[in-house]
């Protein structure tokens, strides 16, 4: 890639005043040499700098000062021409995003059926009374189609974290996804041995601090890839809109409560062409997050209108639907979707920024929602929506990963597409005890003793986060044979988290 840019090659884009071109070249050569911006992205974005000043004054971006700047001359009477080859470099406009239906949804009341659908539990065992009393609820459901509970299962809000259920293929259940919408996983594998934590500890730890932000709050200013911000969903109703600006300054940023960002070492069983890398020891990067404080608006707004819409009995209030086949089910549909894919972004941004510190690409990408909602078809050809709160897809042959704690391994596994679990596998260890339980009985010293024992960094973390407050992820593993197969193991090293008295101030986004 090109590391310089020439000041003839920006003064194509129009008249920019002489006073200003030490400016342009300062911004344009950090932005290749520190962000590595191809040219073309540079010139791109100036030319829409100079086509809408006052957008990018008025916004937080990697030109904001300058453009302010040119701001003031418009006002002056003095604005900046973009030429006509500077206009070949803007995009193209973003069409209007239109929703299909119009109708809105009408309000009703219902009752839950007096038979509960049948449905299988993996590792029942594992399980609390109160998640299963949740998934009985949930399966009594009158948009109910089928359903399952997985090993990791435990007690949420509506849907237990674990349940996967399907509806009719016009209803979707905001709760039934969860507040994060499209948490998910992603793993980096680098071509580098798992000893290199060994021998290059300060490096690993100086590019996870200085490459991740934590908190409900987090903001970067820096990004690496932005694109995602370029999508026509961002226009699609005025939720998303307003969001946007909030979704652009998070991201490339982690929550709180179980969020991290962790180095490890990944060990390939054998030889698998799927997971495309040969059988040994690797560095790797593991984080857990989600869509942050967009997905977390779009769901509380939408769950409330569901709850106004969908009138059910006290224990099911939480598992009120949307209908697909309205306004309100199709902007819950569009914003769910785009912040699954804003949710990925965020994750390859985080890796990104790390990678590049470490100097490194990876050579193996895994990453999986396990809060989202999608379109399937059921054995017997049902069309329906599947819901898997806190539960990773295991289709035939899909990879996934299922983590552990930040001491106890996590896997990548290959899904067998089992039926009766509704294509799905467990999404963690799951907890043992509620947060309020585990900041009352961990203590700081036990919790040292087991980084100890494990020979693993924390940097962050709280109580309500220590290793004891989960399964046993080998016997949830265990008690889905018949869902996965497992390629590799992950065990965490370097393990960075938001801190307590961040998390304890703001609370938990998990």
């Amino acid at each position: 890639m090109e590391t310089t840019i020439s000041l003839d090659e920006i003064l194509v884009l129009g008249n920019i005043p002489e006073n200003l071109h030490g400016v342009f070249m300062r911004i344009a050569n950090g932005l290749i040499q520190k962000a590595e911006y191809p040219k073309e992205k540079v010139l791109r974005l100036f030319a829409e700098m100079l086509a809408n000043p006052k957008k990018f004054a008025n916004s937080k971006n990697k030109v904001t000062n300058l453009a302010k700047e040119l701001y003031l001359l418009q006002k002056q009477g003095n604005k900046v021409e973009l030429s006509e080859e500077g206009k070949n470099y803007l995009p193209e406009e973003i069409p209007h995003f239109a929703i299909d239906r119009k109708e809105k949804q009408k309000e009703g009341m219902f009752q839950l059926a007096t038979a509960t659908i049948p449905y299988k539990i993996y590792g029942a065992e594992h399980i609390e009374e109160g998640a299963v009393a949740q998934m009985e609820t949930a399966m009594s459901l009158p948009v109910a189609v089928a359903g399952a509970l997985m090993p990791d299962a435990h007690q949420g809000y509506g849907l237990p974290i674990g349940g996967v259920l399907a509806t009719n293929a016009n209803t979707v259940i905001p709760y039934a996804v969860g507040v994060d919408i499209a948490c998910r996983m992603c793993l980096s594998v680098f071509d580098l041995p798992g000893d290199f934590l060994k021998r290059q500890p300060g490096l690993l730890k100086k590019a996870l601090v200085e490459n991740t932000k934590f908190g409900m709050g987090g903001e970067t200013a820096h990004k690496f890839d932005e694109t995602i911000m370029d999508k026509a969903e961002w226009q699609a109703t005025k939720v998303i809109r307003d969001l946007k600006d909030k979704a652009y300054r998070q991201l490339g940023t982690s929550g709180t409560g179980n969020h991290f960002v962790e180095w490890g070492i990944v060990e390939v069983f054998a030889d698998d062409d799927l997971m495309g890398i040969p059988k040994g020891e690797y560095l790797a990067l593991l984080s857990h997050s989600g869509s942050r404080g967009f997905g977390g608006a779009v769901a509380n707004h939408y769950s409330q209108i569901a709850r106004q819409k969908t009138r059910l009995p006290k224990e099911a209030a939480h598992l009120a639907w949307l209908d697909m086949n309205t306004e309100e089910g199709q902007e819950y549909w569009i914003a769910m979707n785009l912040a699954g894919d804003y949710a990925s972004a965020n994750h390859h941004e985080i890796h990104k920024k790390i990678a590049k510190a470490l100097g490194e690409k990876p050579i193996k990408m895994v990453e999986n929602h396990h809060n989202f909602a999608w379109k399937e078809v059921l054995a017997d050809g049902t069309e329906v929506i599947v819901h898997r709160k806190g539960a990773t897809p295991a289709g035939r042959n899909d990879l996934g990963i299922i983590p552990g704690s930040m001491t106890d391994p996590g896997f990548v596994v290959r899904g067998k597409g089992e039926a009766e679990a509704l294509n799905s596998a467990s999404h963690g260890a799951g907890r043992l005890m509620s947060r309020k339980k585990a900041l009352s009985s961990v203590t700081n010293s036990a919790l040292k003793k087991v980084l100890a024992e494990k020979n693993v960094y924390l940097i962050g973390g709280d109580l309500d986060e220590a290793p004891m407050v989960y399964k046993n992820i080998e016997a949830v593993i265990a008690s889905q044979t018949e869902l996965v197969d497992v390629l590799a193991r992950f065990t965490p090293k370097i393990v960075r988290m938001a801190d307590a008295q961040t998390t304890r101030k703001e609370g938990r986004e998990d």
